[in-house]
């Protein structure tokens, strides 16, 4: 396929990664609110930790839809389940725009709202494991690595698009109901990411599995999808706490204006996208293994002094310390997601990658607010998420134990 042939699969594969990155940051930029409104509490700190709770709730659906799509994925093709998820995740988003409050409806509201978030765990969790899939199959030899990184690139442009949408509303609109409009303009987006997928032509469909998809990884690659599970736990740590929860954890533990806080997150998601795919393109030429066996370990050993930076050496500190955390985590996040996908054969692939990545988002990936937010409660100090930055970085070099260098391993 010519270079030019691509650009569309490659625009396509990753728009769903924008949409789903694009609530994710409304839902951080928006957590005080929304805590307020749908989570009335005794407290300014319940009601964030009741926020981030229902944000943790969709992370627990991401298996159940990872199982559901990733079955349609590996029995009829990847272009079904990228279109069925885009259009679900938009629904979600732009309902919850709709959503009354519990000053109006009392309980239901907060109701409602898991509701729309177990929706968009649903389909998210056969959306970024489809669309990974589908880029890495669609690269040209020696460059999925790169290819791969394109899905953490959307990702960070839909966490820019909603922060500088919400930031645009904040300050443009009443606070009563300008949260809102952000929300309801996900269903713009998402019908792009619909009309470029559905221009896709519809590729063959993979080689299909003997018998259901899933009866097959959990028979044949138990051990490849408990091996994909542990590599996502640095990948779900770091970038929840430090680039989705960053803006807050300045806000609240920093003392850093909302404002500010803002501008500083923005920052720090730009450097990190810049790293991904970087780092992608580096791990086709050098290999998966070596960029990600360096980027854990560095996050063990630099963790603690780049978070007492943050806290404690003003702004600059701040700078430095967002720069530094970029280039480890963008490191491994962008060298991740080719190596998810060359661990498994296609007639599973989308099954085999959703069921490990989204079980290990569901643990850690979606509770990572919460458990900052608790630690920091029950440490007594703005430097307790640093153990847990440092478990999870743990916990992957011991996954990546044994594991086989598949770079230049044909795809199949």
């Amino acid at each position: 396929m010519a270079q030019a042939g691509r650009k569309a699969p490659a625009l396509a594969g990753a728009i769903g990664n924008v949409l789903e990155w694009y609530d994710f940051a409304l839902y951080g930029f928006f957590a005080v609110t929304l805590g307020r409104l749908f989570f009335p509490a005794g407290s300014a700190l319940d009601s964030q930790i009741a926020a981030f709770g229902v944000f943790a709730a969709g992370y627990f659906m991401r298996p159940l839809g990872g199982i559901l799509l990733g079955h349609i994925g590996d029995r009829f093709g990847r272009k079904p389940v990228l279109v069925l998820s885009t259009g679900l995740m938009a629904l979600a988003t732009c309902t919850i725009g709709l959503l009354p409050t519990a000053a109006e409806i009392g309980a239901w509201a907060a109701g409602l709202l898991v509701a729309c978030r177990l929706l968009q765990g649903l389909s998210i969790g056969g959306e970024y494991n489809g669309s990974v899939v589908f880029l890495v199959e669609h690269a040209q030899e020696g460059r999925r690595g790169l290819f791969g990184s394109l899905s953490i690139v959307g990702a960070g442009v839909g966490a820019l698009l909603g922060s500088a949408s919400a930031a645009a509303a904040l300050g443009l609109l009443p606070e009563d109901w300008g949260w809102r409009v952000p929300f309801i303009a996900g269903l713009g987006l998402g019908l792009v990411g619909l009309y470029l997928r559905l221009r896709l032509p519809a590729p063959k469909p993979p080689p299909k599995a003997a018998g259901w998809p899933l009866a097959e990884v959990l028979r044949d690659h138990g051990r490849t999808v408990l091996r994909i599970f542990g590599l996502t736990i640095m990948h779900a740590v770091g970038v929840f706490m430090l680039f989705i929860f960053m803006k807050t954890y300045l806000h609240l533990e920093v003392g850093v204006p909302q404002a500010q806080a803002a501008l500083l997150g923005t920052l720090g998601l730009l450097a990190l996208m810049a790293v991904t795919a970087v780092a992608g393109a580096l791990s086709d030429r050098f290999g998966r293994k070596p960029l990600l066996v360096a980027s854990a370990a560095a996050l063990v050993v630099l963790a603690f002094p780049l978070l007492w930076a943050v806290n404690h050496l003003g702004l600059a500190g701040i700078l430095l310390g967002q720069a530094a955390f970029a280039v480890i985590v963008g490191t491994y996040a962008g060298t991740a997601p080719a190596t998810m996908s060359e661990l498994l054969p296609p007639g599973v692939r989308v099954t085999g990658t959703a069921l490990g990545y989204n079980i290990c988002m569901a643990i850690f990936g979606g509770t990572t607010p919460m458990v900052t937010l608790w630690l920091i409660r029950e440490g007594g100090s703005p430097l307790s998420p640093a153990a847990y930055l440092m478990l999870a970085s743990v916990l992957s070099l011991v996954a990546l134990r044994g594991m086989p260098e598949t770079a230049k391993r044909p795809l199949g």
